[in-house]
């Protein structure tokens, strides 16, 4: 597989299909793990990095779930490809910063990718769409205990997996979960209820994860430590929160449907008109606009573009993704009006015209 090739094909986690796909964009189950007795990437030196890459280079063409998957070197990107992973959430903003030693691993279906030196050794992540977690978590399962019989992995019997994070230590495990929730946002529940998920030990960040905030009306919310619990205690209480926020975001919509479905429809309404018909437009606007879109798709009051051809308008008018479309460097005013040109094209698509 060749990095363009991405260009055509779906990212699992945009599909929009998957249990409660109205709210849940994406389920996602990451775990950190590290070679025994080899300095963490943070400490090591050029050649400890380099024979890490190459260790997992090798298991990797021996690995029953990675022998359809591409290893790309960043070394070997530039910064428009790295940021286009970033993009489709392949890999961290951190790990495309800096290149040397580094790479990413992705199977032809974007479901699993596995990042190689960044701040552990390994950060291998699996994406679902839809709210469906203990998927997720089966799936990393199998890959995990199959990397485990040939990788010998910094473990203690006190403190479980060591990793370069403390609050990765234990499990090493992260499950998060994307959510949109555009109707708890326009009621202004959604500071309350941030508020009380920080006190439960879950985080909240924007659509890139770490070092991001929420914008376009989704959050993505993950377990804050892993150490004490179990995969499945873990998966369970993450699960059992976010059964709580899809409840709240469904009720929501069905009180705002009933008492203000006239303001509810003219806000979707002007934002599908404007990305029908504008020439010019920004990342940040477009993102608020097509969480508007969105929810009109999820409510039947636009039925000319499906959720997944929403979700797909999210990520492929980001900046790298639009200068891959173009083959070429685009100014950020070039970019907004390719951005727009794109839009108006996909929506014309969608409806026939």
């Amino acid at each position: 597989m060749k990095l363009n090739d991405l260009l055509n094909h779906g990212s699992e986690w945009l599909k929009g299909t998957g249990p409660n796909s109205d709210i849940v964009i994406s389920s996602r189950v990451r775990l950190a793990r590290n070679l025994d007795k080899v300095a963490f990437p943070h400490w090591a030196n050029k050649k400890q990095c380099e024979q890490v890459l190459k260790i997992i280079e090798e298991k990797k063409a021996g690995s029953e779930y990675l022998k359809n998957a591409t290893l790309f070197k960043l070394a070997e990107l530039d910064a428009v490809d790295k940021q286009f992973l970033v993009e489709r959430h392949l890999m961290s903003l951190e790990h495309a910063q800096k290149s040397d030693s580094r790479a990413v691993i992705i199977d032809d279906e974007e479901i699993i990718s596995i990042m190689v030196n960044e701040e552990d050794h390994i950060r291998c992540q699996v994406m679902q769409s839809g709210f469906n977690l203990f998927e997720a978590y089966n799936i990393i399962n199998k890959i995990d205990d199959a990397l485990s019989k040939d990788l010998p992995f910094a473990f203690s019997r006190e403190w479980g997996y060591l990793t370069a994070c403390p609050t990765n230590t234990g499990t090493g495990m992260r499950g998060s979960v994307m959510l949109h929730l555009p109707v708890l946002v326009m009621t202004r529940q959604i500071d309350r209820i941030l508020a009380a998920i920080a006190k439960l030990s879950f985080t909240t960040r924007g659509l890139y994860g770490e070092g991001t905030q929420a914008s376009g009306n989704l959050f993505q919310i993950s377990n804050q430590l892993s150490m004490g619990h179990s995969e499945e205690e873990i998966i369970d209480k993450i699960n059992g929160l976010i059964r709580q926020i899809i409840e709240q975001e469904s009720q929501a919509r069905e009180l705002m449907l009933s008492r203000n479905r006239a303001v509810l429809e003219d806000r979707i309404d002007r934002s599908f008109g404007i990305l029908k018909s504008a020439h010019i437009i920004s990342s940040q606007e477009t993102i608020e606009l097509l969480s508007m879109v969105r929810l009109g798709c999820d409510l039947g009051m636009i039925k000319d573009i499906s959720r997944r051809s929403v979700n797909e308008l999210f990520i492929i008018t980001q900046p790298a993704h639009l200068q891959k479309i173009e083959n070429k460097k685009l100014s950020s005013e070039e970019r907004d009006a390719k951005r727009a040109e794109t839009i108006r094209n996909k929506l014309k698509a969608a409806n026939g015209r």
